[in-house]
């Protein structure tokens, strides 16, 4: 099953960020084993280099490290990880800003729409 990537950043970004969202969202864990570069290529229907680009970058973030002859393992740093969070919210924070200027909604408008889509979709406080 391939991923489908967008034109608009490069593929090894883009796999970045879809590992990134993973470890914040703790579906990938503190030590955890990420797949081969071979395995995750065929998966996500892309080169090999392009993951072994994503790993290099990701390890060069400290968000995983490599083990010779083990793999590529998930940091077991929590710091690094909850630094993420961080990070990965404020991007998604500054794309929604962005979106409601350019609707032409101001700010306490656009805090009733994610208050009211944060309760209707049930989410935590």
């Amino acid at each position: 099953m391939a991923m489908e990537f967008n034109d608009y950043q490069p593929i090894y970004q883009q796999l970045m960020d879809h590992i990134s969202q993973r470890i914040c969202r703790g579906d990938l864990t503190p030590g955890e084993k990420l797949p081969s570069v071979r395995l995750l290529a065929a998966e996500a229907g892309v080169n090999p280099n392009t993951v072994s680009r994503t790993y290099m970058e990701l390890e060069r973030e400290n968000i995983v490290e490599s083990k010779r002859g083990q793999g590529t393992f998930v940091t077991t740093e929590q710091p690094v990880i909850e630094e993420l969070r961080r990070s990965q919210a404020a991007v998604q924070a500054d794309r929604f800003k962005y979106s409601m200027e350019q609707l032409g909604i101001d700010k306490d408008t656009a805090i009733g729409l994610l208050q009211h889509a944060w309760d209707e979709k049930g989410g935590s406080s």
